[in-house]
């Protein structure tokens, strides 16, 4: 038996355990209260959350302005609306228990607005704010006008001092605590940095050790560091528990959760998460925020892998002409052979992007490329499939025909679309649901008894 203390978190002590927020609308007021009811922590999704009409189905967020600008209002009152439902059916689910914390992603468009929105209009609702994707130096000033803590997400300690050193000092009373998200074993956008090889994973340990003694540095030895990515069974991690270098951890479960009776997409995903095997997660930097992520290998990584291959340099001089709408646009000579292969499978349309190279698809993907970026509805602060741009409305580039569409890929992972064709994140241990024993025959526990099982070490 793993023993667990319990650790204050968010101003109430409660189970060291918390769930990690994952967006679109899978980490849920659902969810997140029945952790809270576990005597756990809690975590919804403010990342284009759900809002529900009169019968209690989600009200599907469709876009009706021309403009970019008008679709991107629309977004805002969606995603206020979705926050403060799910805060509210959180605090009823918890029974006035744990704790209720709520992730957004930094990155995504408006992100200021919509939490102070959201906080505005759920007040003692939510008593943490976790949030990663960037750099947030506004976080901690927003959230302690609410009397909220606040926890970023980190990857490394040099990202934490930069953090403290420029903002949270200001507002250091509600920090609540650091996020240590492992960036080759967490799943979703991770905080890979240009200097790091994606293939040369880093020992967690070494790393939360450096985070510690930057923390100590500032006077932060209270405060516990909450790890997450690849953390399954508790019984692996018992080391990192009352260990003096690290102080007081906390354990964050993005992966486990999603088999949980609360869960919105347990049914529909669970085929498909137990039959991963090891190395199915895919660390890429497909994603048009341009982070690295983690999800599932499936038909849709694949199309995207395989079309980064189906491109060539844009020359200024050149015997080989290819068209691109319209236009004759020079390209690499070396590449014919390859360029008459794949028009001859039928990619035969040309697009370009922003760096100087021309890819090939066929003019079904071509049409729908060019109609998703039209439709761009502005869920990001920087989109490189759209050139989107908080700030100046375009990224000054060409939109990227390599990426696609993130809000529609993850709305349809969540509400009923094709798995295969569909972004579905997930952490790098989700193969272990197929060889864990607790999810023999199909068997899906409530969040309750998964929060018991975890803390037995399992």
């Amino acid at each position: 038996m793993i023993k667990l203390n319990l650790q204050k978190i968010s101003g109430t002590e409660v189970l060291p355990l918390a769930e990690g927020g994952k967006g679109i609308s899978i980490s849920t007021g659902e969810t997140c209260g029945a952790w809270a009811a576990a005597g756990a922590v809690g975590t919804f999704s403010a990342v284009n959350a759900d809002s529900y009409d009169k019968n209690g189905d989600a009200i599907p967020q469709i876009y009706h302005g021309s403009a970019r600008s008008e679709r991107r209002r629309e977004l805002i009152e969606y995603a206020v609306a979705g926050g403060i439902t799910q805060a509210k059916i959180a605090r009823e689910r918890s029974d006035g228990k744990g704790r209720i914390h709520m992730n957004v992603m930094w990155e995504m468009g408006s992100c200021e607005e919509i939490l102070t929105r959201i906080l505005e209009g759920s007040k003692e609702c939510i008593h943490g704010v976790v949030c990663g994707a960037g750099m947030p130096y506004a976080l901690g000033e927003i959230t302690s006008k609410f009397g909220v803590y606040y926890y970023p997400i980190v990857s490394s300690a040099r990202a934490f001092s930069a953090l403290f050193r420029r903002s949270f000092k200001k507002a250091q009373d509600f920090l609540g605590g650091v996020v240590y998200e492992d960036p080759w074993l967490a799943g979703g956008h991770n905080g890979l940095s240009n200097a790091e090889n994606p293939a040369e994973p880093v020992n967690p340990y070494l790393r939360l050790v450096d985070l510690r003694k930057t923390m100590n540095d500032f006077g932060l030895q209270s405060l516990p560091i909450i790890i997450a990515g690849g953390v399954w069974w508790l019984s692996e991690w018992e080391d990192y528990i009352g260990n003096k270098e690290l102080g007081a951890v906390a354990f964050q479960f993005g992966t486990r959760p999603i088999l949980t009776t609360e869960s919105p997409v347990a049914k529909a995903w669970q085929p498909k998460l137990m039959s991963l095997k090891r190395g199915d997660i895919k660390l890429t930097q497909l994603s048009p925020t341009g982070f690295y992520s983690s999800a599932v290998n499936n038909k849709m990584l694949e199309n995207l892998l395989e079309l980064q291959e189906r491109q060539a340099a844009i020359v200024e001089s050149s015997p080989l002409v290819v068209r691109v709408f319209g236009r004759e646009v020079c390209v690499d000579p070396s590449q014919s052979e390859k360029i008459t292969s794949w028009i001859a499978n039928g990619f035969s349309t040309a697009m370009i992007t922003p760096d100087d190279t021309v890819v090939f698809v066929t003019p079904q993907q071509a049409e729908q490329i060019l109609r998703d970026q039209k439709n761009c509805c502005c869920c990001l602060s920087m989109c490189r499939f759209s050139s989107w741009c908080s700030h100046k409305e375009s990224t000054g580039k060409i939109p990227d025909p390599r990426s696609f569409c993130i809000q529609k890929s993850l709305q349809a992972a969540a509400h009923g679309g094709n798995l295969d064709q569909s972004l579905v994140f997930a952490g790098h241990t989700a193969y272990r649901f197929g060889e864990d024993p607790f999810y023999e025959n199909n068997f899906i526990p409530t969040t309750r008894q998964l929060v018991e099982r975890i803390a037995s070490g399992y």
